[in-house]
């Protein structure tokens, strides 16, 4: 089975379904979500789960997210996000350049500053510490890292520790530094739905992303789905409005997804790497945090939408965190797949640069 292609439709995978590895996640994150929801804790339906599978993989409890469920509910989350693109939106891209030149300075500067920060005071090698710097893009730094022979333990660990850092506090800042709140549940008119246009969008929507996975195009199962439902709706063929109830089963899965990663880590391996991990998170959101107010200079978005567009997380997770605040989910996600595309470049270019230079010397 081929780990690396984005839609997985093998009996191995349709089998993991039915396994009671996947059972535990559900009878886990169910129970947690609504438990988070009654505290009214902010993006419940995606903390709850997030925190109590995490307790529950560190715990030495067998669990596992089946990436075929994750792969569907990651186009569901395209599908949703994609109802916002318009020709407005594709107006405004032009704009949208400068603050992507805004985030290619952020790249770099968090990657030398932070990777050096890791090379001094954690012990990591400077491979390593380049892998492990770089705010996002885990799985094809882990395929690079792989290739460098550097650490993939210590890079996969840091890259979980500030995903769960960041996903746990984002939603708390915004809850309680901004007049922003979560989106209200929408009323949802079923029979009022052209529901041929959703088979069409969806359709569509797996063409490009085979199209993009062939051409190692990044995240292609959001970039992918946003194409396919841009151009469709652009062009007036289709357009099809999700439920906002939908959003919750995303949350679920993408959080209970975020803890079932750390299966296959010990709680001694998370405990040496957290504080390094921590202090590496600090310096990324605060050059995260200098970076959205540059960019505040020359787009007229929220703060909020900017920070989250400048944020160390990963591109599904904070997708979904911008549309469960309401945060220009477009912009938001077009940056992460920019800066995907970026670290790609970035990160082999130094690697290369590091190679070249140690090869020089005797």
């Amino acid at each position: 089975m081929n780990k690396n292609i984005a839609i997985p439709i093998d009996l191995e995978n349709v089998k993991l379904i039915f396994s009671k590895k996947f059972l535990f996640v559900i009878l886990i994150s169910v129970p947690s979500a609504i438990v988070a929801d009654f505290l009214h804790i902010p993006l419940a339906w995606m903390l709850g789960p997030m925190i109590a599978t995490s307790i529950a993989a560190l715990s030495g409890l067998k669990i596992i997210m089946p990436r075929i469920i994750l792969s569907f509910i990651l186009i569901l989350l395209g599908l949703y996000i994609g109802n916002y693109i318009d020709q407005n939106l594709i107006n405004q891209i032009g704009q949208w350049f400068w603050t992507s030149l805004v985030m290619l300075g952020y790249i770099i500067i968090s990657v030398i500053f932070v990777s050096k920060y890791l090379e001094k005071f954690s012990g990591y090698n400077r491979k390593t510490s380049i892998f492990s710097a770089a705010p996002g893009a885990l799985g094809p730094l882990l395929i690079l890292a792989e290739h460098e022979k550097s650490d993939l333990s210590k890079v996969a660990t840091s890259h979980l520790i500030r995903l769960i850092i960041i996903i746990t506090l984002f939603p708390f800042v915004v809850d309680n530094f901004s007049k922003l709140s979560s989106n209200s549940v929408a009323e949802f008119n079923f029979l009022n739905q052209n529901h041929f246009n959703l088979l069409t969008l969806f359709v569509a929507s797996i063409i490009f992303i085979q199209i993009f996975d062939k051409f190692k195009i990044p995240a292609p199962l959001l970039s992918g789905t946003l194409v396919a439902c841009g151009i469709l709706q652009i062009a007036d063929v289709a357009s099809y409005k999700l439920p906002d109830q939908s959003i919750n089963f995303c949350l679920l899965i993408l959080g209970a997804s975020v803890g079932c990663r750390f299966a296959d880590k010990s709680l001694n391996e998370v405990a040496k790497n957290s504080f390094h991990s921590f202090v590496a998170t600090f310096f990324l959101v605060a050059l995260g945090i200098i970076a959205a107010i540059i960019a505040g200079y020359i787009v007229d978005k929220n703060f909020f939408t900017l920070l989250l567009s400048y944020c160390p997380g990963g591109i599904y997770e904070v997708a979904v965190i911008a549309i469960a605040f309401d945060l220009d989910p477009d912009f938001v996600s077009f940056h992460h797949i920019i800066r995907l595309l970026m670290i790609l470049f970035i990160v082999p270019l130094i690697l290369r640069l590091i190679n070249k230079k140690g090869s020089s010397n005797p």
